[in-house]
């Protein structure tokens, strides 16, 4: 079949992006690049769970709802894009290909691939390495096939972006056989958000890819920061899993790692109970014991709570060493950029990270950052900051209805022999300067 008529014509593609604690998910048109249909699972498993829902014929909602589990919530998605009184389909099998975010590819996917029964043992095999993410990939996965099983699924790896990050800033001090035996190296996260927003930050600065360094923040309930270099992933502060790196909402971040095994010695506790406390028992909701959401945090912060001022001082403590230490890396820097939840929204951590870095020539606008926020792509900078400051929503959307598009018309039967096409050209054709 010829890969490129199969979507000479409009086609339907859903996109699933699977996260610790939200599923965003949007309905495409293609080849025209038009969204149908986009919206926000969140806060799953909590009290204040919500659902947000929005089209581009009128029908825009927001409703709070218990959401108990993750299926439920992947369910919840599959309900409304086919509930009549919201006029998007009439049934699933209208929809023509899924379009998965998953987080962790290993050595073996470099790039995006349709899935498979091999794609999707590979897939399962790495939940150890990536247990808040990988897991919830698959769950979106299996449950799309329950629902529609004749239809193509593609994965798109947040890892394929950095797999060419140069040996010197991926491998670790610890037995090089262990890289040979096991693949231990740094892998690097969020691939498809630092993607999207470096080369929407070429193009703010009128800058071609290949000839800008930037310096990309992912604040959300997950952090991670990527130096990127001529408009190459260069490092990234999260690394063998998205553990390492700055604190997050559950995650420790850098820690020494004589801890773990000392807390261990001291209390009895296996390496299972370690790698839960690590991953879903530490970072923000570790120091305050009631808070992981930011928007929790700060509330609480301004209602005098010193554990959770305590809490956003690290965060931004540890963000603002990084920032120093990645400018160090790269030697020259045009722009930093704030994304993801916190990022675009939080005008206190943007304001503590960037706050006394005039002499590195970065120097932030006070009203310009408080008035950021929302959906809208900003220069927060002050007029005598040498390097941009910029909050740029993140669109991680974009690049896997990307992908899609060039696996589908061509030949995806070889998964291999596609080449990641979005990290070598500057995506601003189907969005506004």
């Amino acid at each position: 079949m010829d890969k490129f008529n199969y979507l000479t014509k409009n086609k339907k593609l859903l996109t699933l992006n699977c996260g610790s604690s939200s599923i965003k998910y949007s309905l495409w048109v293609i080849p025209e690049y038009k969204m149908f249909c986009n919206g926000i699972i969140d806060r799953i498993n909590s009290d204040n769970s919500k659902i947000v829902f929005n089209t581009n014929h009128g029908i825009n909602f927001e409703h709070n709802v218990r959401i108990e589990s993750y299926m439920h919530a992947i369910n919840l998605v599959l309900n409304v894009l086919i509930d009549p009184k919201n006029r998007v389909l009439k049934s699933l099998s209208e929809v023509d290909a899924v379009v998965h975010r998953v987080v962790h590819g290993g050595l073996k996917f470099r790039n995006s691939t349709i899935i498979n029964n091999v794609v999707l043992k590979e897939i399962e095999n790495l939940i150890n390495i990536a247990p808040l993410h990988n897991p919830h990939n698959l769950l979106g996965i299996k449950s799309v096939m329950k629902a529609i099983p004749s239809i193509p699924q593609i994965a798109v790896f947040d890892t394929a972006f950095f797999s060419n990050m140069p040996p010197h800033t991926h491998i670790y001090g610890v037995p090089y056989e262990w890289f040979d035996k096991y693949g231990i190296r740094k892998y690097g996260f969020h691939g498809s958000s630092h993607l999207y927003v470096s080369r929407r930050a070429s193009v703010m600065l009128g800058k071609e890819p290949s000839k800008t360094s930037i310096i990309v923040l992912h604040i959300g309930n997950g952090v991670s920061i990527t130096a990127i270099k001529n408009g190459i992933a260069y490092d990234q502060s999260m690394g063998f899993t998205p553990l390492e790196g700055a604190i997050m909402g559950t995650r420790c971040g850098d820690i020494d790692p004589s801890i773990p095994l000392y807390v261990m010695e001291k209390e009895g506790l296996t390496a299972r109970d370690m790698f839960l406390i690590l991953n879903k028992k530490s970072g923000i909701l570790g120091i305050t014991g009631r808070y992981s959401d930011r928007r929790d945090l700060v509330e609480a912060v301004q209602t005098g709570d010193e554990k959770a001022r305590l809490a956003l001082d690290l965060e931004c403590y540890r963000l603002k060493k990084y920032i120093g230490a990645y400018f160090a890396a790269l030697g020259t820097l045009d722009a930093i950029v704030f994304t993801a939840g916190v990022g675009e929204h939080s005008s206190i951590h943007r304001e503590k990270v960037c706050r006394n870095l005039r002499e590195l020539g970065i120097e932030l606008d006070k009203q310009k950052n408080e008035q950021a926020i929302g959906e809208i792509e900003q220069d927060i900078s002050s007029q005598d900051s040498r390097i941009r400051i910029f909050v740029i929503p993140t669109r991680e959307e974009l690049v896997l209805i990307e992908d899609a598009f060039a696996i589908l018309k061509g030949n995806y039967t070889d998964p291999d022999s596609f080449k990641y096409t979005f990290q070598e050209r500057n995506f601003s054709a189907s969005i506004q300067n």
